[in-house]
Formats: structure tokens, sequence, C-alpha cells
């Protein structure tokens, strides 16, 4: 088992507000963990910390080998093509089709074959149920399809982890099921899996470990 992320005495601050304090946090390969606290108690900013988006201002925090005291503005593009990102208001391109969307992000992150492109791009939307979905537009998806996209999005790199950050939050709950049922069968092929979520529903249908976020502390 592969350790994938190590926090020791971390403070987390957003501006100069502390968010979180003495974060000391092991996580390894093929973990389901959940991230479970109130609003503003830190899910959201621990996930940020984790690509760089929130800065790691004490303590040591290396996350796939990058020490996140220390990361260069340049080497923050690599770390996240390492990590797999699932928002809850999807973030997709509403101007391009579920195909153009996948393919805009492989370009970015550096690829340039087209036959790669091509072979990636339906192998992540047949894995998350969406290849015949492919030339539609985002507009033309239920949510629930839309956070399908997403899903296959966060998988294009072939992550070593995936952060879902409220996945269900805008979703029926048996559509949520679903897409809690496939995040929870990646982690089968050894991807680390975070969600952060207000549903305690899910604990007991898909058994993980748990983080809580009480008084500026992770337990």
């Amino acid at each position: 088992m592969k350790q994938l992320i190590q926090y020791k005495d971390v403070e987390i601050r957003q501006q100069e507000l502390t968010i979180l304090r003495d974060v000391n946090l092991e996580v390894n390969s093929g973990e389901f963990i959940y991230l479970l606290g109130k609003v503003g108690s830190g899910k959201s900013s621990l996930l940020k910390s984790f690509y760089a988006e929130v800065p790691v201002k004490t303590g040591d925090a290396t996350i796939l080998d990058y020490d996140l005291r220390k990361i260069k503005r340049n080497e923050v593009p690599f770390l996240r093509r390492k990590i797999g990102i699932v928002f809850q208001d999807f973030q997709l391109l509403m101007d391009r089709t579920v195909y153009e969307n996948l393919l805009f992000v492989l370009k970015a992150t550096g690829w340039n074959s087209k036959a790669a492109m091509d072979d990636m791009i339906h192998e992540v939307l047949n894995q998350v149920g969406m290849d015949k979905k492919a030339y539609k537009m985002p507009h033309q998806l239920s949510g629930g399809e839309q956070q399908r996209v997403v899903i296959a999005r966060s998988l294009l790199n072939s992550p070593e982890i995936i952060l879902a950050d409220e996945p269900t939050g805008n979703l029926d709950p048996e559509t949520g099921a679903e897409l809690m049922e496939l995040l929870y069968s990646i982690r089968l092929s050894g991807t680390t899996v975070m969600v952060a979520t207000h549903n305690l529903t899910w604990i007991d249908r898909f058994p993980g470990r748990i983080l809580r976020f009480e008084n500026e502390h992770v337990i």
C-alpha cells in the first residue's frame, strides 16, 4: 500500500483566518474516505490544499511526492494532473459537446496524439456509462448525467486520487446513490477517493474511513 498524502502539524488559512489547525493525516492508495462536517468547517479548504489552491502555511505537507510548502508555481499543473476533481456544480463548458469538454482537458494537460486522446475519452465515458452521449451538449443531459461526465473528466489522466466535493449535493437521492456507487467502484482500481458530504446515509451503504471536521480540527 502506497502512501499518497502525509500532513503533520499543518495549519490552513484563508487570508489571515485560520480554517484548520494541527492537521495530522496519512492517506494511502485505494482508500475511500469521507470528510464530514458542517458548512464552513474546512472540508473544501482541506481538499483545495491538496491541489495547491489553498496554501499550506505551517507544518509538513506532502502529496504524491510534492512538498506543498515548497511547490513552485510551474509544478502545480503537474501535481493537478495526478488528481481528479469532481465539483458539485459540474463546471462543464456549456458551449461544447461532452467529447469536446474532455478533449479540452487532455489538450490542456499536454496530450497531442489524436488517436490516443480519442481512445482515452471513449474509455472514461464507457467507464461511467456515458459512451453513447459523447456528442450531446451539457444542457441536453440530466444533472446525474452531467455529473457522470464530470467523473469521466476526473479520470482522464489516470489520477491516483479523486477529490469529490459534495458530488451528490445537486442530485435527487436515487441519482446520488448511483453516483456514489460509481465513485465507490473506482477505488477498486487502487485510486483513492475522498468525498466531502453532508449525507450520512452514504456511510452505511458505502463504508469507508471517516474524517470529522470540528472546531478547526480534523478528527
